[in-house]
């Protein structure tokens, strides 16, 4: 089992676990560190790594950007202190994910004729969505099912983010962290063009949970070419840490604040 899970997310984007209850997660998992990683938002977390319940807290957040290309890749930031640049960019992102979530909700309800009951004001994502079609009893659609057949990035009521640029997301990110890292390589219809872009980043995410059995050969070619850090987590929707991660020995060599 992991020591540190470095991608987690809770109830104040996607997530069902509350922030005060990620120490009891995290022992419950024999996870002694744990960083949370919502979408897009600051944590109301003073310094960029706490202790809290003899868990080590670190100050994280998952930030979507867009290649020049147009693929959309998440980067990952520990260790974050406060900067105003990135403190005007999550509250845009959190005005147009708001509006980007009344839409959906509404595309829903009308293409289903239901009423899906969704705040979409506060720690709000797909994920919501999906499961409120899915415990809904008039709408005939499972989690994935609404996934696959609504709300997917295919999907018939699909809203695109108004997301940053990849270098603009760099940049805020190299101020406000202190490790920026990749996430997620392999989940990117072009794994091969993401990994390209770990050469301005500091890290890129090897321990993940894909579900399936992959090949880890281009993101260790990609540590190997670009001198990366290695970051690792569960990306943990739920209370349930420690699916993946890192050693203790591989966290401390991130050399985040103590």
């Amino acid at each position: 089992m992991p020591d540190a899970d470095l991608h987690v997310h809770t109830t104040r984007s996607d997530g069902e676990l509350d922030l005060a209850d990620v120490p009891a997660a995290a022992r419950r998992a024999d996870v002694s560190v744990v960083a949370v990683t919502d979408h897009d938002r600051y944590q109301p977390i003073d310094d960029p790594v706490v202790v809290r319940d003899g868990v080590t807290i670190v100050h994280g957040i998952e930030l979507r950007v867009e290649t020049a290309d147009g693929m959309r890749v998440d980067l990952l930031g520990y260790g974050l202190e406060r900067t105003a640049a990135l403190e005007a960019e999550t509250e845009r992102i959190q005005r147009d994910r708001r509006e980007r979530g009344r839409a959906i909700v509404d595309s829903v309800a009308d293409r289903l004729d239901v009423d899906l009951g969704l705040d979409v004001d506060t720690g709000f994502g797909r994920p919501h969505v999906a499961r409120a079609i899915a415990d809904h009893p008039d709408t005939g659609y499972d989690y994935e099912g609404a996934f696959d057949h609504l709300i997917g990035n295919d999907g018939p009521c699909f809203v695109a983010r108004d997301v940053c640029s990849f270098e603009r997301g760099r940049e805020l990110l190299e101020e406000a962290a202190a490790v920026t890292s990749l996430a997620h390589p392999l989940r990117y219809p072009d794994p091969a063009a993401a990994l390209e872009r770990t050469a301005s980043l500091d890290a890129v995410e090897r321990a993940y949970p894909y579900g399936r059995s992959v090949d880890l050969g281009p993101i260790d070619r990609a540590i190997e070419t670009h001198d990366l850090l290695v970051t690792g987590g569960s990306d943990a929707h739920d209370d349930v840490l420690g699916k993946a991660g890192l050693s203790r020995a591989a966290y401390e060599r991130l050399g985040l604040p103590s």
